[in-house]
């Protein structure tokens, strides 16, 4: 049976290879993968909103107001699930030190040619709706692009593309997951660009178009023109709400700024603890205390923001112990600073307790809130100044957007395609050019890619860094260089090594294996024809230190380049756990770097 497959499987390719184009299979593909990501995606979110629903009647709503345990329950059943069917982890495996969905396809893209283990297919579709259905206060974004792009890794892989092609296959997965989640075809196609920094040519533009429009297609096949975002601009923009617009574009950058310390630290804080099971405890503990007091952290919050957008801050803010001076809008604004700032403190206790999800949907929620307060406290200082809460709601939306995951294009068309329109187009650009600049400043990378950064393992859009991420610094160690110990004589050296060596270059080596110096063949030249030193002079005598050491643990091969500039070198020594490996040679060195440049550009 299995062989009757490979051979029918076999003649497929055959015949794909003799039939369909290169450049025409990819469009295929795209348009496949855009179908099976849309899949992945309306799933997650059908099985989450039927989880949601069980509870919305029953506990959410009703007068016992016990909603604040469900979070805890469904990090716990995430904690079981994983013990029970995912105990034998993922191949390839996922590095602990990644612990979201995004940095997970960065890594997989640079280290394992975007390779995906297919168990990455499920994991989200189960995992999500248990985390989010129960109010955790995460989104669901998240795990569509994961489930996406594992379909489209192992699609890759059962069709025997090359890792390029997967890893344009992948970015047409993330791209479908964002269309069919928000019907934006546009914003999810420049995401996907920004994201994976992808070099936007016809041949990469295309497949990732083509993705989004099926992704698009199937999302109205199985919901219809139901959209997470419903929003009709009232209020039109004039010239004098410029000033507002960059008020609230350096408060998205502060929030931005704000945000990413609070996921690291909360991060930093949960790694103390031992045990999973205990993240889970003091993870729903807290959760369950912050909902208590702000109700409206409970799950995604997309409720919340859709209130905000129609003028109805009481009814987003729920029943809170606050009710009884609820009148006074000063009061409103101080509940929904308070959602702001412990918004951020709920999503990534969520994550950081083993709960499942996704970063967008609540730094959109989030936003949303901020840009709210400061419409509300503009209007309510007195000065004479009105502003459309509605409009600010919106733009705040993209202003956090574009400061936590450094995507301004993808935050001003993602807003602009909610919205069905381009009437706000320059105040989203006025705000989040501000915001993206503020943050950048001070945070060079987001909470997608400072870690993958701090290790090396980050692809950017400079063409040359991402050369030297994707290079490795075991392919150009050269060891064929006979080494010399610091007691040897001279006549020893010549007749033993040097006459035995294509080299000039000559490692100094003791009996532990450390590297105490080099002798270069200039160094012994004055001597090496005078038979009367041979005895008397030894190799300590004339070595010396290397211009430079790699230290094979450390450095990069960025780093590695820098000392080869910085130290006019044409050989270095490369330690590993402080004793002698070999060396890197700059020909060699810029030989690889020539090949990698070609098979990375064509």
């Amino acid at each position: 049976m299995v062989s009757h497959k490979n051979t029918f499987f076999r003649k497929f390719l055959r015949w794909r290879y003799r039939n369909i184009s290169e450049k025409n299979f990819i469009i295929i593909l795209g348009v496949i993968v855009g179908l099976l990501a849309g899949l992945a995606s309306v799933t997650i979110k059908n099985l989450t909103f039927s989880v949601a629903s069980l509870f919305e009647q029953g506990i959410v709503f009703s007068q016992n107001q016990l909603y604040f345990i469900l979070p805890f329950i469904g990090l716990l059943l995430v904690f079981l699930v994983k013990k029970l069917l995912f105990r034998n982890g993922f191949r390839p495996p996922i590095p602990s030190f990644l612990k979201r969905a995004i940095p997970t396809l960065l890594y997989a893209l640079l280290r394992q040619n975007g390779m995906l283990s297919y168990k990455l297919i499920y994991h989200p579709i189960i995992m999500a709706p248990l985390t989010v259905g129960f109010g955790g206060s995460v989104g669901l974004l998240g795990p569509a692009i994961t489930s996406g792009s594992a379909i489209s890794s192992n699609l890759g892989r059962l069709l025997h593309v090359d890792s390029k092609t997967r890893t344009l296959l992948i970015a047409c997965a993330t791209s479908g997951a964002v269309a069919s989640m928000f019907k934006t075809p546009i914003a999810a196609l420049v995401l996907a660009i920004e994201l994976f920094s992808l070099d936007l040519t016809f041949a990469s533009l295309l497949p990732l178009l083509m993705a989004s429009i099926s992704s698009v297609l199937t999302s109205y096949f199985f919901l219809g023109d139901e959209t997470i975002f419903s929003f009709n601009i009232v209020d039109k923009f004039v010239i004098n709400d410029a000033a507002p617009y960059i008020l609230l574009g350096v408060g998205t950058g502060i929030g931005s700024i704000y945000f990413t310390k609070i996921y690291f630290a909360v991060y930093a804080f949960f790694d103390q603890f031992k045990t999973p099971f205990l993240k889970v405890l003091v993870g729903g503990l807290i959760i369950g205390v912050m909902l208590y007091f702000i109700p409206p952290l409970y799950g995604e919050g997309l409720s919340f923001t859709k209130d905000l957008f129609d003028g109805n801050h009481l009814h987003a803010l729920g029943t809170t112990p606050f009710d009884d001076v609820i009148d006074n809008i000063w009061v409103v604004i101080a509940l929904l600073v308070g959602f702001t700032i412990f918004k951020a403190f709920a999503m990534t206790i969520t994550f950081a307790a083993g709960g499942v999800g996704g970063v967008i949907i609540p730094t959109m929620v989030m936003g949303s809130a901020l840009g709210n307060v400061v419409a509300k406290i503009l209007n309510n200082l007195g000065l004479g100044i009105t502003v459309s809460e509605a409009n600010f709601t919106l733009v705040g939306m993209a202003g956090l957007i574009a400061g936590v995951i450094h995507a301004p294009l993808t935050a001003i068309f993602l807003i602009a395609e909610i919205t069905g329109g381009y009437d706000l187009f320059i105040p989203l650009m006025i705000t989040v050019a501000i915001s993206y600049f503020i943050t950048k400043q001070v945070m060079e990378h987001t909470i997608y890619t400072k870690e993958l950064a701090e290790r090396g393992d980050l692809l950017t859009h400079d063409q040359d860094q991402n050369v030297l991420t994707l290079m490795k610094l075991e392919r150009v160690i050269e060891k064929n260089f006979i080494p010399v110990h610091p007691e040897m004589t001279l006549g020893e050296m010549l007749h033993n090594c040097v006459t035995k060596s294509t080299r000039n270059l000559y490692p100094v080596i003791d009996d532990n294996q450390i590297l105490v110096g080099i002798v270069l063949l200039d160094d012994i030249r004055k001597f090496m024809f005078d038979a009367s030193l041979y005895d008397s002079m030894k190799v300590e005598d004339f070595m010396h230190n290397p211009p430079e050491h790699i230290i094979f643990e450390k450095d990069n091969m960025k780093t590695v380049m820098k000392k080869f500039q910085h130290s006019e070198a044409w050989n270095l020594p490369v330690i590993k756990d402080g004793k002698y490996l070999g060396f890197v040679s700059k020909s060699k060195l810029l030989t690889a770097y020539r090949r990698k440049l070609i098979n990375f550009t064509r």
